[in-house]
Order: C-alpha cells, then structure tokens, then sequence
C-alpha cells in the first residue's frame, strides 16, 4: 500500500474519541425544513445535518470534503467533517457514526477495506480515476519515458530527487522503479516531501531539469510546469480511482445528496488548482475558505453537478 506522506493533521487520542462519539442526531430549526420521524430534513427532502469521514493527511479528500461541505452549508445542510485515520474512519462509516467518505481508493490501496466493510457501506461511484505514483520532470526537458531517463541522466545532473524513506513510493522506486529502467547510476536523494518540492520550485524556477518522485493527485501540477515520465513497464503500478462510500441507509436518507455525489467527478485541472489554493497558497489554514475561492473561480460547477445529478 502507499505510504502517504502529506500528513498535515496528527492523530491523537481525540480523533478517536471525536470520531467515535459523532452523533447521528440533526437540527430541528424550521428554517433548514421540515421534521420528519428520521430528524429534520432541508427543503429538498434530505436530512439536514452530514457527518463527513476524513482521511488524516489525504489532500485530495480534505480537498473534496471541505468542497461539498462549503456546498452543502450554502444549501443548508448543517455539515460535520471529523479527520481520523482511514481505519477509524472506516469503522465510524460502518457504524453509523459518519455518513459519507469521498476517499476510498480502488482497486488496491483500500482493498483491505473494502473486503472488511463493502457489505456495510453503500458504493456512490467514482470521482477521479488517474490517482498514481509517477516519476515527474520539467515540462521542457529532454526524457519522455522512464525508459529513456538513463541516457538523459546527465541533463538531470545524474539526480533523482525523492521523499521520506518511509514511504511506500520510495520503495517502490528503489525495489522496481530504479532496476527496471537501468538508473543505477543516477543519485536517487531520499529526503522529505518539503525538500522535493522545495528543489522542484527551485529549479523549474530557474528552468533546470529536474526528475522527481510525485505522485497524483497533487497540486504541484498545478503550481509547477511538471509533466509524467511514461511508464511502459508498469513499474510504479496501474491507476486507481477514488471513490466515496456512505453508510447504509445514506441513499435512502440523503436522495438529493447521493444523486449529487454519484455525479460528481474532478478533471485533473479541477482538482490539482484546488489542492494548490487549500495546500499551497493558504498552507491549510481554512480549508472552508480556500474551498469558497475555487468555488468563485468556477461559479458554475455547483450548477453543472445539479444538472448532471438530473441528466
């Protein structure tokens, strides 16, 4: 499984205890709609108040969460987001205690997951299908495929610049990547995720060649003039999709919401200029309001989901 590495939250005896304490109970004031025998309910018939199960450290789904929550809110939802580790998360899903996680990685790193859990938690489809490990450069430079980075180590200083030696993507690169493509030669540096990007910035900044690990989704893409190295080995392994799961019951209790989230989909574009405004410029500190500045900067994505959730 990959080991992510962008943790930003640390998870504490609290997640746990927050985690496994959030109620199913919802708002009763009037203005957010009527009261039904399951709570109150927004004006569209769904129930008022979402629970939303986050994964400590996974950008793209604080990204995604905190997106529809901003959404949410505006359609007065009152809207919970609870960060944990994926495995809390996983069990407060199954238990009742959230009501929806926009994170499920599929086929492979969430596999265990899914064998332990599917039959508790309702499948909602989809949002993004190109989440990888990569090996990236400069968009200028001179390699187009891992195949033939060897004999172009030398426009890349003979580097290879790497994160923690934790990680599942450093294992991966020095167990396939490296033997598969001949880059014995090259200086493959472990260091961390800051110092990566910190090189990455530096030289693309100063137009220098530059290979680094990377992985998708992330908002260096966005930020920096990096494309993929191709990859026709196979080593870094195939693409996965991300998916949102809910509780049982959440289709039933949630028509409007789930119709929203089976519809819901990310282009790459969409969702690295996201992560690059909640990660990069505002560095996390209010993932609402970072959420409510690409909602502005495209003022019809709310409207082209509604349509699609009804197409």
């Amino acid at each position: 499984m990959f080991n992510r590495t962008t943790a930003r939250t640390s998870i504490v005896a609290a997640s746990l205890a927050l985690a496994l304490g959030v109620a199913g109970c919802s708002s009763t004031d009037s203005s957010e709609g009527s009261t039904s025998s399951k709570g109150a309910t927004v004006a569209n018939g769904d129930q008022s108040t979402v629970s939303i199960g986050v994964h400590s450290g996974w950008d793209e789904g604080i990204a995604v969460s905190h997106l529809f929550k901003v959404i949410l809110e505006e359609e007065g939802y009152t809207v919970e987001t609870t960060e944990a580790d994926a495995g809390i998360v996983y069990t407060g899903l199954t238990g009742g205690d959230f009501d929806i996680n926009f994170d499920m990685w599929l086929p492979v790193t969430h596999a265990q997951y899914l064998e332990t859990y599917g039959d508790e938690m309702e499948q909602l489809g989809a949002w993004y299908d190109n989440a990888k490990l990569t090996i990236a450069v400069n968009e200028d430079s001179p390699a187009t495929s891992l195949a033939d980075l060897a004999a172009n180590a030398d426009a890349y200083g003979n580097r290879l610049v790497g994160i923690e030696a934790g990680a599942g993507l450093t294992s991966i690169t020095e167990d396939k990547v490296v033997p598969t493509y001949g880059l014995e030669d090259m200086d493959y540096l472990i260091s961390s995720t800051p110092a990566m990007l910190a090189e990455l910035k530096g030289a693309t900044a100063a137009g220098n060649n530059i290979a680094v690990t990377l992985w998708r989704p992330h908002w260096a893409y966005d930020e920096f003039p990096v494309r993929d190295l191709e990859d026709p080995e196979g080593a870094l392994g195939e693409a996965e999709e991300i998916n949102s799961v809910g509780r049982l019951g959440f289709t039933e209790d949630f028509p409007t919401l789930s119709s929203w989230v089976s519809a819901f989909t990310l282009t790459d574009e969409q969702l690295f200029s996201l992560e690059n405004i909640m990660f990069n410029e505002n560095d996390g500190a209010d993932n609402d309001a970072s959420a409510r500045t690409w909602l502005d900067q495209n003022p019809t994505f709310v409207d082209d989901l509604k349509a699609a959730a009804t197409a």
